[in-house]
């Protein structure tokens, strides 16, 4: 997707599931009553509800027997039986994350601390996890799984035939990117076999990306890349028995080049696997067993939609992994926007019955957990403000209403990390001007055992560093278009506002299907690129949500967008705009818009395609031309290519550059592997071809965030300064 960070710090802990990626957030022990963390190098459980305190692993024991201080350790993870830890250290970094570095296991019961992986190169091992006897430990080290017997140190190779384009046991960067999926292997419940994962890049085409900052001589990076149009890697699950070093492919049908399996876990036994099967548009979803002895599948469940359907890691928190099933192994949970709203479900394990659990014309935004025992599922949702978040509960009989556990007088956005089963939780609580804060709570009775101190000092970037300066207050507005469409936006006034005067706006936009700009939570109206205070300067800062947005919305909201983004994306920006220049505190001569990404794009289609509003841009890392993007996002919500080309050139900045009146500062980074800096010279040329006037500043080497390399952030961020100053001067007049 098109974004510049992933900021989501939500996490499902759902009952049962064996987790195939790290979890992000509270390191829970099983019962739900303890937490692990890391302190002082040491690893301390702590019991809940008193906080009590005790050391499981010792600096000591973390201290390679040739060493002289404990591992720096990453992420840790308990066997099932509490036995052995598994130390996750010397990180590095595939794409966006740190994925890849050494694993160590500690043997709890006589203090040995063993390395894994021994003589593969130096954090080279991925998605380390215990057989489920812990016994052993699998991994994946440049594109082959390994297996490794920890009482006897032997290392098995399971997968031969990795390189950089065969791919075992995890993606390529488009599955990653687009699907949220990293881990590509699980152990069986049995731990006889692991299912996985091969992806076939071989057919893909590399994108070459130059460096020419890190040696005298430049060298080429490729990425292996299916831009939109082009097929994407074939992919395949297959199942390998760990005592023979065979594997089994499934038969999953179609052409393995022209379709997606961005799901697959074991059904609950240790004999079929469970799938999720996406069509090349992404518009048919399918659910299927699959036999691992014979490879048959048996599809159980069918899904289509007119525009695309989303997969879990749109709901999850970008995280894939994990099957919703309940522990008698009968049935699951499904999420699904077919009524209109994203809905839960409870399917039976044959797909011949569901149950409708979350009834009602809302959406739910992320399912938090499972209560087995009570038979309650926790989700967030907001019913009635679609830039707010609240936490739910609702019986799985589809009969009950849903009931509200976040405080009442507390309104903006909650966030929960609830431990198995329910029973504790840590609530995080803020709005656009209260900051964050955080308790811990039972969910049985909802009360408050412990309150955490607020952090002191700190401050948003680029909203001014002392905690207790005077800060405009964020207001929320709803503007209604000439086209009859209602937008949720925010609104920063100046500080001193004399509504007599007329002041300058500066609009912050994203606007496509890949993040909202508009929540109600805490920094929100603060722009992270301007050093100083917009408001203590003289600016309006607003935003605005418009369709495609992926708010609680309803389904039909969120796909206005599709095969329309650069089009009906950018008229409801304009259109909104236009409302806010009747405001007779607005002066229409200075109205600036910024965005970073997709909200690069947008700000260059605005600028170009509704000059007479936008008088000053500054696009960051944009997409200028849509044909560029990569396959799987861009299809999902423009079609393809061959049969609507129409389409992508109509949404496209490149197509309108030949529009520009105002004044443009293009930034991006020229070692982007998500945005290619591709994008910023075929913008370029097409400003040169009709003597178009502009800035540009180009940061060598730098990624899609471009924060890399020492004064890079700060660089930026006095460039974004200075000419938004100099071109769209603050103040009021």
């Amino acid at each position: 997707m098109i974004q510049r960070i992933v900021t989501c710090i939500c996490v499902v802990l759902i009952a049962g599931t064996v987790y195939a990626q790290p979890q992000r957030g509270y390191n829970w022990t099983k019962d739900g009553k303890s937490y692990y963390q890391l302190k002082d190098d040491e690893i301390v459980k702590v019991s809940l509800p008193d906080f009590s305190k005790s050391t499981v692993v010792s600096k000591l024991q973390l201290t390679p027997s040739a060493a002289t201080a404990p591992l720096k350790v990453r992420n840790f993870f308990f066997s099932a039986d509490d036995s052995k830890v598994l130390i996750y250290t010397n990180s590095k970094r595939v794409w966006r994350y740190e994925t890849r570095g050494d694993y160590w296991v500690l043997n709890t019961a006589n203090n040995q601390l063993k390395q894994v992986g021994k003589g593969l190169p130096e954090s080279s091992l991925m998605f380390a996890k215990f057989s489920p006897d812990a016994s052993k430990v699998a991994y994946v080290s440049l594109h082959n799984i390994y297996v490794e017997d920890l009482a006897t140190g032997k290392k098995q190779q399971l997968t031969k035939d990795g390189t950089d384009h065969m791919i075992n046991g995890t993606f390529d960067w488009a599955y990653e990117e687009e699907f949220g999926c990293r881990d590509g292997f699980r152990w069986s419940p049995d731990g006889k076999s692991i299912a996985y994962w091969q992806i076939d890049a071989t057919k893909i085409r590399n994108f070459l990306m130059i460096n020419n900052t890190d040696s005298i001589y430049s060298h080429v990076v490729p990425v292996e890349y299916p831009k939109v149009g082009e097929s994407p890697s074939a992919c395949r699950v297959g199942v390998i028995t760990v005592a023979t070093g065979k594997t089994k492919w499934m038969n999953v049908p179609g052409d393995q080049q022209q379709h997606y399996i961005p799901r697959m876990e074991w059904a609950a036994n240790s004999t079929e696997l469970v799938i999720e099967q996406l069509n090349r548009k992404q518009n048919e979803a399918k659910v299927m067993y699959c036999n691992i002895a014979t490879g048959a599948t048996n599809t159980i469940y069918t899904e289509t939609d007119k525009a695309w359907i989303d997969i879990k890691e749109r709901w999850n928190g970008g995280d894939p992994a994990g099957w919703e099933w309940m522990p008698d192994g009968k049935s699951f949970l499904w999420v699904t926007e077919k009524d209109g709203w994203r809905h839960i479900y409870l399917v039976s394990r044959d797909g011949k019955q569901e149950t409708l659990i979350t009834n009602g014309n809302y959406d739910i935004i992320t399912i938090k957990a499972i209560d087995e025992k009570s038979g309650y599922v926790y989700f967030t949702a907001s019913p009635d403000n679609a830039t707010q978040e609240y936490l739910y509960k609702i019986k799985m009989d589809g009969k009950s209403s849903f009931e509200k556990l976040s405080p009442a007088d507390q309104k903006g956005t909650h966030d929960y990390q609830l431990s198995p089963n329910g029973l504790y939780a840590r609530h995080t609580f803020s709005n656009a001007n209260t900051p964050t804060s955080a308790d811990w709570v039972s969910l049985a009775d909802g009360k408050v055992f412990f309150k955490e101190e607020a952090p002191q000092g700190g401050g948003r970037r680029g909203g001014g560093g002392n905690a207790n300066a005077k800060r405009a207050p964020v207001e929320f507005i709803r503007v209604t278009t000439v086209d009859g469409v209602t937008l949720d936006g925010y609104l920063v006034k100046p500080l001193n506002f004399d509504s007599t005067k007329k002041y300058p706006v500066v609009f912050e936009v994203y606007t496509e299907p890949a993040s909202q700009t508009v929540k109600d939570r805490f920094g929100i109206g603060r722009n992270r690129e301007y050093a100083g205070d917009m408001a203590a300067d003289g600016y309006i800062y607003m935003s605005f949500d418009g369709r495609g947005t992926p708010a609680a919305k309803g389904a039909a909201w969120r796909k206005a967008i599709y095969r329309n983004i650069g089009r009906i994306n950018i008229r409801d920006q304009a259109m909104a705009a236009k409302e806010v220049l009747k405001w007779p505190f607005v002066d229409s001569s200075r109205i600036a818009v910024w965005g970073w990404s997709g909200g690069g794009s947008t700000t260059l289609n605005l600028l170009f395609q509704y000059p007479e509003i936008y008088k000053t841009g500054i696009a960051v890392a944009a997409v200028g031309n849509q044909l560029t993007y990569d396959n799987i996002y861009q299809e999902r919500y423009m079609g393809l290519p061959q049969e609507n080309r129409e389409d992508f050139v109509q949404g496209s900045p490149v197509t309108y550059a030949k529009n520009l009146k105002g004044n443009l500062l293009y930034i991006h980074g020229t070692g982007d592997d998500n945005v290619h800096y591709q994008n910023a010279e075929m913008l370029l040329n097409e400003l040169i071809k009709y003597n178009k006037q502009f800035q540009f500043m180009a940061y060598p080497n730098r990624s899609h965030g471009i924060y890399e390399g020492e004064g890079t952030s700060l660089h930026l961020q006095t460039l974004y300064t200075n000419y938004l100053k100099q071109y769209c001067p603050p103040g009021g007049r």
